[in-house]
């Protein structure tokens, strides 16, 4: 990872494929700058305590100019950032429990900067399981546009996900917060969705949780694509949907008419 300052361009109009690595690398960089540069972010239900320490380890590994160690700093500080593992109250520890849903474990930097390609500025991207929501807060900064839908059942991630989200200066319009448990939720109309398995695929609830996510997603009007980490879809999208991208932990499909393959797409 180069971890000198690029210049900030314009963002790329929504291309139907990957970018490239160095595209990818460049978006890790400006990445790492905006979270190193901002002052430490406001904590109003605690959830950050040591982000003002991982900041200046970010900041020293930039200064250093070694790229992995900027790597490693700025996936601490994200993983501190979304809340990996981040406390529940007992009522929603036992609805994740029930349901084999994660606890608020980040999904990593990949999916970022791989659908910033995958948004215009009328595009609404979807994040079932949210968390803090770091993950398109972050999008809406490499490519701002119309709207994010953050779906979290702790409030108290919300929360934290709202200060994230002045800290970051992203307009208020821009971002949806819905505090939800996902087996009862009506699922939004999207164009891009993000999750990192919020439900196990087994068991009643599991099941008939991704099988209405299917049928939603495959009755859209409009192409939508899917970017899912420890892909729980696979099994229940129809097969109209593609898998353009695999590398074993993410999974990214497209609906027919959505994106194609693009030549730094995966193994199928």
């Amino acid at each position: 990872m180069d971890a000198t300052q690029p210049p900030l361009g314009t963002r790329r109009a929504p291309s139907g494929r990957l970018a490239s690595e160095a595209v990818e690398q460049q978006r890790r960089i400006l990445l790492a700058h905006l979270l190193a540069t901002l002052p430490p972010p406001p904590d109003p239900v605690g959830l950050y305590p040591d982000a003002p320490r991982l900041q200046e380890e970010l900041r020293r590994a930039l200064g250093g100019g070694d790229g992995e160690a900027v790597e490693e700093a700025l996936l601490r500080l994200y993983a501190h950032l979304h809340s990996h593992a981040a406390p529940y109250t007992p009522a929603e520890r036992a609805a994740l429990d029930a349901a084999g849903g994660y606890w608020a474990h980040a999904g990593g930097i990949a999916p970022v900067v791989k659908a910033a390609d995958f948004l215009g500025p009328d595009s609404v991207s979807l994040d079932l399981g949210a968390g803090t929501g770091l993950q398109l807060l972050l999008l809406q900064r490499l490519a701002p546009h119309r709207r994010s839908i953050q779906v979290e059942i702790s409030s108290r991630l919300v929360a934290g996900g709202q200060a994230l989200q002045r800290w970051l200066g992203i307009e208020p319009e821009r971002v949806e917060w819905r505090v939800a448990d996902l087996v009862h939720l009506a699922i939004p109309d999207c164009d891009l969705l993000y999750l990192y398995r919020p439900l196990r695929p087994e068991g009643e609830e599991g099941r008939s949780f991704y099988q209405r996510l299917a049928v939603r997603l495959a009755s859209l009007a409009h192409p939508v694509v899917i970017f899912s980490v420890a892909d729980p879809l696979v099994e229940f999208l129809p097969g109209s949907f593609a898998r353009f991208y695999f590398d074993g932990h993410l999974a990214c499909f497209a609906s027919p008419g959505g994106a194609p393959p693009g030549p730094s797409a995966g193994p199928p």
